[in-house]
């Protein structure tokens, strides 16, 4: 019950804690279904979307991870070995069984998501013993660095007509929300503070630094402008495997959960508090989704660069 003067715990939260308590009393064990959003929404009444909203919290909680063929269940702890050794390439020619694992995770976590990758997961699809994979690498740390060198090096492929500073930007924002695009997963565990040391994603990385070079940047100045496309697109990118998961659990399509809450929608913007908002939804050929919105966004980034560009060759006397 909440308490006088303090705001009502939202449907979820509520929700969430109740699971929580299930899971932490051991009413709800390690590999046991826990409910479904259809069965939250048959036990709490609430909306499809709260459910899946309950089911994503649990999630980055740590608590559950999605099982193929089974459903959303308690979360399985992976063992916790003790080796300390460099990673080595996913396939350098010296450990075809590493590259296979490799391969493995990566399809893994296409089909189901980063949050359902173990180690554990991964031995079970090869059909060895969970603890022979700790023979190829440290564990799933390393394993997801090995997944994303080889997604950039398999996925990103320089283009030598690209010879312009907007060409290389603009192909490697493209390469990389293509790449996001088919491994949902990969923008969950990039991290722009914290970079994956992947030798394929720095010789990309590389390739565009060289054609922003004697351009009058400073270098600090020249560093933030890759940053930032690349912090662009990602940041556009993660919402893809938190939509694929929310399909994928709740079985309901975007386009259906849209049209679910399109009555509440209509009595928001009848409501009259919002008239310019109101006025830009009801406009014929107005439409948002993931990809109109990394597009018109990348444009008006690299249009903003332009600008800085010009600036720094008016300052250095450069044409």
């Amino acid at each position: 019950m909440d308490r006088p003067g303090t705001r009502p715990e939202p449907p979820y939260a509520r929700i969430v804690r109740e699971i929580r308590r299930r899971i932490t009393s051991g009413e709800l064990r390690a590999g046991d279904r826990v409910p479904s959003t259809r069965q939250i929404t048959g036990e709490w009444g609430v909306a499809m979307a709260t459910a899946t909203k309950v089911l994503a919290t649990l999630r980055q909680e740590g608590l559950v991870q999605p099982m193929p063929g089974i459903g959303t269940v308690v979360r399985v702890p992976e063992p916790v070995p003790v080796r300390h050794r460099e990673p080595a390439a996913a396939d350098d020619g010296r450990d075809p069984a590493r590259a296979r694992l490799v391969r493995t995770a990566i399809e893994i976590a296409d089909a189901e998501g980063i949050a359902a990758l173990s180690m554990r997961r991964a031995a079970a699809a090869l059909g060895v013993p969970t603890m022979s994979l700790y023979r190829h690498v440290q564990g799933k740390d390393e394993l997801v660095l090995l997944m994303a060198d080889t997604v950039f090096g398999a996925e990103f492929t320089p283009v030598p007509s690209a010879r312009t500073w907007r060409e290389r930007l603009e192909l490697v924002a493209r390469q990389h929300w293509a790449m996001y695009r088919r491994h949902c997963w990969l923008a969950q565990v990039q991290s722009f503070t914290r970079p994956l040391m992947s030798h394929n994603a720095l010789a990309g990385t590389e390739w565009v630094v060289q054609g922003l070079t004697g351009l009058g940047l400073r270098p600090n100045e020249l560093l933030h402008l890759v940053v930032t496309v690349y912090s662009y697109v990602h940041g556009v990118a993660v919402n893809l495997e938190g939509e694929a998961q929310a399909r994928q659990e709740s079985g309901v399509t975007d386009d259906e959960w849209m049209a679910a809450q399109a009555p509440a929608f209509a009595g928001l913007l009848s409501s009259g508090e919002f008239p310019a908002f109101s006025r830009i939804l009801r406009s014929p050929g107005v439409e948002l989704d993931l990809d109109s919105l990394f597009e018109f966004g990348l444009l008006s980034l690299l249009d903003g660069i332009a600008v800085r560009v010009r600036a720094a060759r008016g300052r250095t006397g450069r044409r």
